[in-house]
């Protein structure tokens, strides 16, 4: 299965505007970005990247500093691209329902495109569970802003009608959470068939449960 737009090289139009040195970091992050999918942050090595980008490693290393830094970036451009294929989309949509479908659609069709790689969040959470400090962080932060976003959009439908009264929004978005992490397990882990009509059908129930 192919990988996300999210996943592959930045807009070489974009990357042309940007000062040589910023050029030059933002390809280190892309193909970093790239690896990270396939081995997880901690796998990603300096070695590897400079080997990728025909680098030195001092050379690699300078635009970061550390191997934190080079992680913590990879997170954030990841969020970035996250938050352009899923979330901006949805907010051309009418408040309510109809932002709400979008939302999880728009993250299905991303998580879709990832099973074949795997999610950054998800591995990260993984690797950086039990480990304190900036990655940890960075990570945290990234995966609240987008729960933080399902959360309103969930009060917002509540507030025009389309779910009942009594809607606890950090609730269902607990269960719409818990719904992709499962069609990851499922597909990606289990090979399970069948995966992604189940989360679907999983939305749809949480709607009904709660009234739309």
């Amino acid at each position: 299965m192919p990988q996300s737009a999210s996943l592959q090289s930045s807009s070489p139009a974009k990357v042309r505007a940007l000062p040589k040195g910023q050029q030059t970091k933002a390809a280190i992050v892309d193909t970093a970005l790239r690896m990270a999918a396939q081995v997880g942050l901690e796998g990603l090595s300096i070695g590897a990247l400079a080997e990728a980008m025909e680098m030195s490693k001092s050379g690699v290393f300078a635009h970061f500093g550390s191997r934190d830094e080079l992680q913590i970036s990879v997170v954030r451009e990841y969020y970035t691209r996250f938050e352009q294929e899923v979330f901006q989309p949805a907010m051309a949509q009418a408040r309510g329902l109809p932002r709400l479908r979008s939302l999880f659609d728009h993250w299905m069709r991303y998580t879709s495109a990832e099973l074949d790689s795997g999610c950054i969040f998800i591995s990260g959470a993984v690797e950086f569970d039990d480990r304190p400090g900036p990655v940890r962080d960075a990570l945290i932060a990234a995966v609240s802003a987008w729960l933080v976003a399902m959360e309103r959009a969930v009060a917002q439908a509540r507030a025009e009608g389309h779910l009942a009264d009594d809607t606890d929004e950090r609730q269902v978005t607990f269960e719409i959470h818990g719904l992709i992490l499962a069609l990851h397990y499922d597909a990606r882990f289990l090979l399970g068939s069948g995966a992604m009509e189940r989360a679907v059908r999983g939305f749809d129930n949480i709607l009904a449960r709660h009234g739309a």
